[in-house]
């Protein structure tokens, strides 16, 4: 790491050393002592009426330095929690958005809804205070799920909100799609619940504050996906300060995967509670608190239609689906399951006619945003269960059925029916790299052996893609110092590598060891402008950018040799961190340049921000007929991701990718009673994949350039969650359509395999021992 880098080349993440060797700076670890502790009160019902809290006691009890309500939110004025993302239906209007009060002042609309903030000097003297309050409950019925909200006659979440609609959305040719689906001489039907899912990362969110009583200035550290959007918001929207009288600081950060995306209600409140009291303040969820409060995802209902001709060639697809938003809509709700499943519905199949229809709707459940895959995984799985399913239908091979309606190279760039142009992609070359690499030729002579030991063992594959988006609003600045380069970006790690990587980008670049390249993000203050990390786009983004920014500081490093070397401008050539004389051994070195007087170069993001990375996921599971118990043998995930910058952490990303997707398809599901309550809040029950869980996987890459950035560059993060969950499906399937099963929906647990068996009456028994 001592020599310049090219693109391509694999190194190890430079800030691994400093992170297992437990030098990291997450939220929690760098509270000040002396920093006073917040609880926030939440409500236990799932839809109640808040006719008074009583705080007397309370703020009188030892310790307690304030306890704050909604109330105290209105006589502030404090605005508000808004989107940054909407959506509209076929007449022009804009989704629903009721108000969201980072306390609910009058109504609690979900369990864990926040009525109160308590601080104290210690946590326990929190948690004592608020045993303390006398809240006056009516509790209300509840509504769960989408069916449930679009009921005829169902209660409202919000008053202001009709039949709790939070928006009818629809895109591509509905009379075309029609037209397709009634003159096929196929159609296969398919309906699915996709379950609702929460993110456990590692480091739960956390917050703490200091108090600048000259500057009037509040400082608050969080975990975050970036600051610069929470803090514009916050600023002009909900608090309504100046923007230089509020900072934002993220350090390291402990997993992101899209729920530390959003403004959050406790950040916010952290900050208001700050100024009134003039005092720093601290909080970090509890694994309890998170579940109910982290926005949840993927709660999804569609039913699908697939149209087939006589050859097997798709002719159209209309999807219906109804999407849960839970009680408000979080900052990028709008766009994640509906948009999310637009981008990514066509798959890699040439399908000339589609139609979707989303009704969005509010219940009094925690509010979804997005998840890693946004809305994506859910999508591919219906899809890819679809041309399963229709391959067993018409007696045709799934592969066979996928290798006729793959796109090809020349049909890039493709518009697909859905409304979205991919930019490039060899579909054909990735799907038979895929089905050599997993040796799918020898599946016979393992599903043989499988039974031969009384089990099932099935194939799966999953054609999938990902759309990369984002917020691109990027000002990268590079400064050249004597000893060093500082790169200031607007994007941000939450464990993806990003000091690695945006270090390989600028060594390749400017010809500068990755060891004398320092990497700086998240602080609202010294790098105001930024769209933050989502949407698997980091490296287009920043990438580019810096690439951009390199430029400039070559630029007007030239402007600089040519004065200290005494020559025109013209004759100045850069190579490997030196400007030298073109035809002399006259040079001066980049660093050197900045010991009279360091300088910069920067640049605004000038590329498309879109791309559509591919792929191709092989599963190989075997299912125990006697217990339902599913076991992932084998697993390859062959993907097109556009030029590589590092090997190593694309193998990173694919792999997490894939074991979170695994997860989505075996076990994970956020469940609520009846009642509106979250049985699984915990993981004592909530399941997550752990080390058994996993086969070896088998990654590795094909490239075709991105037209649509500087680098050919295209997003890797979530490509392989939007595979997993349907490869893994199929090949579950695949083993137990002989015993009569047709579909069963994620999570697969060995309970659903063993009930779908007996439903059956079929049953394989063991060989005689």
């Amino acid at each position: 790491m001592n020599a310049p880098l090219k693109l391509g080349q694999s190194i190890v993440r430079r800030e691994d050393a400093r992170l297992l060797t437990g030098r990291g700076r997450y939220t929690d670890d760098t509270v000040p002592a002396g920093t006073a502790c917040v609880l926030f009160v939440r409500s236990p019902y799932a839809h109640a009426r808040l006719n008074g809290i009583e705080t007397g006691a309370a703020a009188a009890a030892p310790g307690v330095a304030a306890v704050y309500t909604g109330r105290d939110l209105e006589a502030d004025g404090v605005g508000h929690l808004p989107t940054v993302s909407e959506i509209k239906d076929e007449a022009g209007n804009r989704h629903r958005e009721p108000r969201h009060l980072p306390m609910a002042p009058d109504r609690a609309r979900h369990v864990g809804d926040i009525v109160a903030m308590v601080v104290a000097d210690t946590l326990d003297q929190a948690r004592d205070a608020a045993e303390l309050l006398e809240i006056d409950w009516e509790p209300l019925p509840a509504v769960v799920t989408a069916a449930q909200a679009l009921a005829a006659g169902a209660p409202l979440v919000h008053d202001d909100v009709p039949g709790n609609l939070m928006c009818h959305w629809g895109k591509g040719d509905a009379a075309a799609a029609e037209a397709a689906l009634a003159r096929a001489a196929h159609v296969t039907r398919l309906a699915i619940r996709s379950p609702r899912q929460v993110v456990h990362y590692l480091e739960t969110r956390a917050a703490w504050s200091s108090w600048d009583a000259a500057g009037e200035l509040v400082t608050v550290t969080l975990s975050s996906q970036g600051v610069q959007i929470p803090h514009r918001l916050m600023c002009e929207r909900v608090l309504n300060i100046p923007k230089e009288k509020l900072r934002l600081v993220t350090e390291d950060v402990g997993g992101g995967f899209g729920p530390k995306f959003p403004i959050s209600a406790e950040a916010t409140l952290v900050a208001w509670a700050t100024r009134k009291l003039g005092r720093g303040l601290r909080w970090t969820a509890e694994r309890g608190e998170m579940s109910m409060s982290d926005s949840h995802a993927r709660d999804l209902v569609a039913e699908g239609a697939l149209a087939l001709d006589a050859d097997g060639r798709f002719v159209g697809l209309t999807v219906r689906a109804q999407a849960n938003y839970g009680a408000y809509v979080s900052m990028f709700a709008p766009t994640i399951p509906t948009t999310g499943l637009a981008k990514v519905i066509s798959g890699l199949y040439r399908i000339p006619a589609i139609r979707v229809d989303f009704d969005c709707a509010f219940s009094n459940t925690v509010p979804v945003d997005a998840i890693r895959g946004a809305g994506k995984p859910e999508a591919l799985f219906l899809l890819e269960r679809l041309v399963d399913l229709a391959a067993h239908e018409t007696g045709r091979d799934p592969a066979e059925l996928r290798r006729l309606n793959l796109l090809g190279p020349d049909d890039m760039p493709y518009a697909a029916a859905s409304g979205y142009t991919y930019d490039a992609a060899d579909c054909r070359r990735l799907f038979e790299t895929a089905l050599a690499t997993a040796d799918v030729a020898g599946f016979g002579a393992r599903r043989a052996a499988s039974e031969a030991a009384g089990l099932r063992r099935g194939l799966g594959l999953a054609c999938h893609l990902h759309g990369t988006g984002g917020i691109a609003d990027e000002h990268a600045v590079i400064e050249v110092r004597p000893d060093r380069l500082v790169a200031r970006v607007g994007t941000q790690s939450q464990g993806q590598g990003h000091e690695t990587v945006f270090a390989q980008v600028l060594s390749a670049a400017l010809g500068v060891p990755v060891d004398r390249i320092e990497v700086r993000q998240g602080d609202s203050r010294t790098i105001p402008r930024g769209g933050g990390t989502g949407g698997s786009s980091s490296t287009i983004i920043s990438g580019t950018t810096l690439t951009r920014a390199a430029d400039v500081v070559i630029q007007r490093g030239r402007d600089l040799a040519a004065e200290r070397l005494e020559a025109a401008v013209a004759d100045i050539a850069y190579r490997d961190g030196v400007f030298e004389v073109v035809g002399t051994d006259r040079r001066v070195g980049l660093f050197a340049l900045a010991e009279a007087k360091p300088f910069e170069g920067d640049a605004l993001f000038a590329d498309k921000i879109e791309s559509f990375p591919t792929g191709v996921m092989v599963c190989e599971a075997e299912v125990d007929p006697e217990t339902g118990a599913v076991r992932i043998d084998r697993l390859a995930e062959i993907g097109d991701c556009g030029v590589v910058v590092n090997p190593r952490l694309l193998a990173g990303q694919l792999h997490g990718g894939i074991v979170h997707g695994l997860g989505n398809a075996l076990m994970e599901e956020a469940v609520y009673d009846d009642e509106g309550q979250l049985l699984s809040a915990t993981l004592m029950d909530y399941a997550l994949p752990r080390a058994g869980d996993v086969p070896s996987i088998a990654v590795a890459t094909i490239e075709t350039p991105s037209p649509n950035n500087m680098l050919g560059l295209k997003g890797v993060g979530e490509l392989s969650i939007n595979g997993a969950p349907a490869a893994v499906a199929n090949a579950v399937l695949d083993a137990l359509r002989p015993l009569g099963v047709r579909h069963i929906d994620m999570p697969i647990t060995a309970q659903k395999v063993w009930q779908a068996l007996q439903a059956n009456s079929v049953s394989a028994p063991r060989p005689a021992t």
